[in-house]
């Protein structure tokens, strides 16, 4: 298995919030343990709350919620 490239912060908040789900404000979640290896789950989670994006965690995966709307626990 090869080693994965370098990946800048910047480069990774592009590829996320730059998304079709992102941009559509639907939904979108990443592994806890990429984003901790490549930017860190602080700068992660202070970009999420600049732009106002809550997100919740959950079996190892961050969900962002790619929109202000409020969010209801169901069960």
């Amino acid at each position: 298995m090869s080693a994965m490239p370098p990946i800048s912060a910047q480069q990774f908040f592009l590829e996320l919030f730059g998304s079709q789900a992102a941009a559509s404000g639907a939904i979108v979640r990443r592994k806890v343990r990429d984003v901790e290896r490549y930017i860190g789950r602080a700068a992660f989670l202070t970009e999420a709350k600049r732009r106002g994006f809550p997100v919740v965690e959950n079996a190892g995966q961050f969900v962002i919620f790619c929109n202000n709307e409020p969010i209801r626990r169901l069960t």
